[in-house]
């Protein structure tokens, strides 16, 4: 469907909107700056509430949304550690490897906020048509990489603590080569670099859900004119 430019200058992005969140026929009297604007808005609250509530004790370890377990056929490894008396060692493993993922989270939230603010109007467009999974996309694409690069010394400060660790990259890396743990989970630290992000942006896109669902919860006028 093509949006044309109204004799008032307005554009229908607005009535995407509306449409996208089952809002009233009005929705399409809003300009392409509020619009944009209150994508952006509900981005940025988004980006930071969830970094605010994985970035701290408990965050990944305590919500099972976000938990990281141990990949693959290493859990079934890990039974047998169980059941040799070693459920302490495995259990400080996946507390170390949650622990990391909280401790790494904070530094995200600069580079999120950096990537909402110079949001085009397509990417906006992009988000509202995109889908349950746009939002995640949308800071995938524009965060992934360099949040990794943020990410993993921290989380491998956080796991060489633990001694396990360093066992679990010798046991998980001849695990890979036979084809039962994917490669890319094959090293702790990249693999909890990665669940970590994943988490991250899966709750951005709840917040964000939460802000669609109950804009004026949020006291934000932008937020209420376009979602309200």
């Amino acid at each position: 469907m093509l949006f044309k430019r109204r004799d008032c200058g307005r554009w229908a992005l607005g009535g995407l909107l509306g449409v996208a969140a089952g809002l009233p026929a009005r929705a399409a009297l809003f300009s392409q700056a509020d619009a944009t604007l209150g994508v952006k808005t509900a981005l940025e609250r988004g980006a930071e509430s969830a970094v605010s509530l994985l970035g701290r004790q408990d965050g990944f370890l305590g919500n099972p949304k976000v938990k990281i377990p141990l990949p693959g056929v290493l859990k079934d490894a890990a039974q047998m550690l169980k059941f040799t008396g070693q459920q302490k060692r495995v259990d400080e493993l996946v507390t170390a490897m949650n622990r990391a993922a909280e401790a790494a989270v904070p530094e995200a939230k600069t580079l999120l906020v950096q990537a909402v603010k110079t949001m085009s109007v397509d990417d906006a467009v992009g988000i509202v048509k995109g889908g349950d999974t746009s939002v995640t996309d949308f800071f995938a694409k524009k965060t992934r990489s360099p949040l990794t690069e943020r990410f993993l010394p921290i989380v491998t400060q956080a796991t060489e603590k633990v001694d396990l660790a360093s066992k679990y990259n010798a046991v998980a890396g001849q695990a890979s080569s036979l084809g039962l743990v994917a490669k890319e989970d094959a090293n702790i630290q990249q693999y909890v670099t990665r669940k970590a992000l994943d988490g991250l942006y899966l709750m951005i896109g709840e917040e964000e859900k939460k802000i669609r669902r109950d804009p004026a919860g949020t006291g934000s006028e932008i937020l209420k004119k376009v979602f309200g």
